[in-house]
């Protein structure tokens, strides 16, 4: 494989992954910056290793999970809580939820991204931030039937969205 097609399938594995890491690892560590650090430097780690690396999404949620269980030793360690209790918060099991959960949050948070700024603004205030219509209107000084449609139009988008995904895997 060239180089140049080296670099773009990494680009691509970086743009496929970097978003559900992040999500995985906030389930550890609630630090967003420690957890883009932690992505950061398991992308750096897999593009070292890469020739010996055979499956890069089981490398890189396992090397993610690695270093968010390292940094809640170091964490926990300073309030005196033993090796056990931190173990006892990590099962295989769960770690299975977290990685499915995370792509699944991740593509949430990709198809809000693709609103429309005002639409997406609304949506926001209203199911992330619990907002009344009322509340919303006033703030954004525009009328509560603005905010309503603004609602609407989000969850059609996003619906749609849904559908066209559900068709392509199942259909």
């Amino acid at each position: 494989m060239k180089q140049r097609d080296i670099n773009n399938y990494f680009d691509d594995l970086f743009r496929l992954f970097y978003r559900p890491l992040c999500l995985y690892a906030l389930h550890y560590i609630a630090d967003y910056q420690k957890v883009e650090d932690i992505v950061q430097e398991c992308f750096l780690s897999l593009w070292q290793k890469r020739a010996a690396v055979t499956e890069y999404r089981a490398y890189l949620y396992a090397s993610v999970r690695n270093r968010c269980l390292d940094e809640l030793h170091k964490t926990l360690k300073n309030r005196s809580l033993a090796d056990s209790d931190i173990e006892n918060f990590y099962s295989e099991e769960s770690d299975s939820i977290m990685q499915d959960d995370s792509v699944t949050e991740a593509e949430i948070w990709t198809a809000i991204d693709s609103l429309p700024d005002r639409c997406r603004e609304i949506f926001l205030l209203s199911k992330r931030d619990g907002l009344k219509y009322e509340e919303i209107a006033r703030e954004l000084s525009i009328s509560v039937n603005t905010v309503r449609n603004q609602i609407s139009k989000a969850l059609r988008i996003l619906q749609s969205g849904a559908k066209k995904v559900i068709f392509f895997i199942f259909g």
